[in-house]
């Protein structure tokens, strides 16, 4: 190797090694403080039940026990059309990472030409024009920055927090999505459980109007009896035939949900049989590690953060090495000796000295991003306790309606059994018998509804608390490809 290589070398090995020893300008990060309860206020009173794994390793909708929502909420990783946005977003800001780490690194450029040039006749110092070839290869840096104040630094920093706020949204999206398809599947399950009872209430209604027409046939009922009869039933017929509506929408939401056309999906009637899990929900403290949108926001907190020594380094010049090693030669089999050799080797700085304020205010600007930053992470810890808070109170009063519930239910369809044995024997007027028969099927269509109620406030507290997941889940920096 040449001296003049050597030099090159070492020049620039000086130069890198000044970069690393060199200070970093703007704040360190360092995750402010936010408002955590020590402990949730609504878990009081709430009911203690063997807890399954809704926040574990496991896939958290595993503790409902249902195949078939199984094999639904697996369809939405591989084809939901909005989980896969976010994952394109996600690549794409781990893209923008590379970029920035580039600059740490020098871009070194390989050229050759080969030019053959006949100088002017016109010129009075030319005797006679003569062709001359010209060869040239040669290698170089460019104005590579050294990054003496960590503008390159923090930009990385910036970008890597960036790119982890961007995996957070997809975990965020991810269990948005799969707590949507869940709470559509139990709200179609609990309309084909509506359904199922308002057939047997059709047929229960028809041997009632038939009963009736049988005893206005040897005069012991009235025509009005007939009358009253024939509209519960055409009304409740009505109702089943209008669940219709409700269930196609729910059917198609979940095609949509799982990436598949509504109308190549569907989604067979099946019974009802889902208890209501109790969810551990933990300390308040672990939420902020639990939960993707507060990750997102205390990671786009850090970018912002960064973004300030981004914008505070520009008040300092800026250093850049060029280099080039190469050979010209009037002939190919002269280009690549001694004698044809040519280096060059050269730093520059540069400093803004008047801008009008403009660094001023891009500081300014970075700073104020990141305090709406802070305030956006803040109101999102906020957001989270609010949500765990509100989904502890509604299934803690839901759970006390359904056993006052039962309760009525059970009183419903004492009465309309006596009520209906009174009619029988002659004892009760009809119109009894339709009030007894309304209540008791409004008493069932409302247990089912307080069911309904429950299963999707579980679903709502699950995503509340994470549905298992955990920030020790975010691509740490060297997967990110920063150092």
């Amino acid at each position: 190797m040449t001296r003049q290589l050597i030099a090159l070398r070492s020049a620039a090995v000086a130069l890198a090694i000044t970069a690393l020893a060199a200070c970093t300008v703007g704040p360190d990060y360092k995750r402010p403080d936010a408002p955590v309860p020590a402990t949730y206020k609504e878990l009081d009173g709430w009911k203690p039940a063997q807890p399954r794994n809704a926040a574990s390793d496991l896939a958290w909708w595993s503790v409902y026990g249902d195949p078939v929502l199984d094999g639904l909420e697996r369809q939405i990783e591989v084809n939901n059309q909005n989980l896969k946005e976010s994952e394109a977003a996600f690549r794409q800001a781990s893209a923008v990472v590379a970029q920035a780490r580039a600059g740490f690194y020098p871009t070194v450029t390989l050229d050759a030409s080969a030019q053959r040039t006949r100088p002017s006749t016109g010129s009075v110092t030319a005797v006679s024009p003569r062709i001359r070839n010209t060869f040239d290869t040669s290698a170089g840096i460019s104005s590579w920055e050294i990054d003496l104040w960590g503008r390159i630094r923090r930009t990385v920093e910036s970008d890597v927090a960036a790119a982890q706020a961007s995996a957070a949204d997809i975990a965020s999206a991810r269990l948005s999505l799969q707590g949507q398809l869940a709470a559509a599947y139990f709200q179609l399950r609990v309309t084909d459980a509506v359904k199922q009872i308002l057939d047997e209430s059709v047929e229960a209604f028809q041997r009632s109007l038939e009963i009736t027409q049988n005893r206005y046939n040897v005069g012991i009922a009235a025509r009005t009896d007939i009358a009253s009869a024939q509209t519960q039933l055409e009304n409740t017929r009505s109702q089943a035939v209008g669940l219709g509506v409700q269930r196609a929408q729910l059917e198609h939401s979940i095609a949509a949900l799982i990436g598949r056309p509504p109308a190549d999906f569907t989604l067979q009637p099946a019974s009802l049989a889902l208890d209501v899990p109790v969810v551990p929900v933990g300390l308040p403290s672990t939420l902020l590690e639990r939960r993707p949108d507060v990750a997102s926001a205390e990671r786009l907190m850090a970018s912002a953060n960064a973004d300030i020594g981004v914008a505070e380094a520009a008040y300092f010049p800026t250093i850049t090495l060029s280099a080039s090693y190469g050979f010209i030669s009037t002939a190919t089999d002269t280009l690549f000796r001694t004698a044809s050799r040519t280096w060059a080797l050269g730093a520059g700085a540069s400093q803004t000295v008047f801008d009008a304020g403009l660094r001023g205010a891009r500081v300014e600007e970075a700073r104020a991003v990141y305090d709406q930053r802070v305030a956006q992470y803040r109101q999102a810890v906020l957001t989270a306790f609010q949500q765990v808070e509100d989904n502890l109170a509604a299934l803690r009063v839901l759970e006390q309606q359904a056993d006052v519930q039962a309760g009525a239910l059970r009183a419903a369809r004492e009465a309309e059994a006596l009520t209906l044995n009174q009619y029988r024997a002659g004892t009760q007027a009809y119109t009894a018998v339709i009030i007894a028969q309304a209540n008791a099927l409004s008493a069932q269509q409302t247990t089912l509804s307080i069911l309904q109620s429950r299963l999707v406030a579980s679903v709502a507290l699950i995503q509340a608390i994470g549905g298992g997941w955990d920030a020790g889940q975010l691509p740490p920096p060297s997967m990110l490809g920063a150092r």
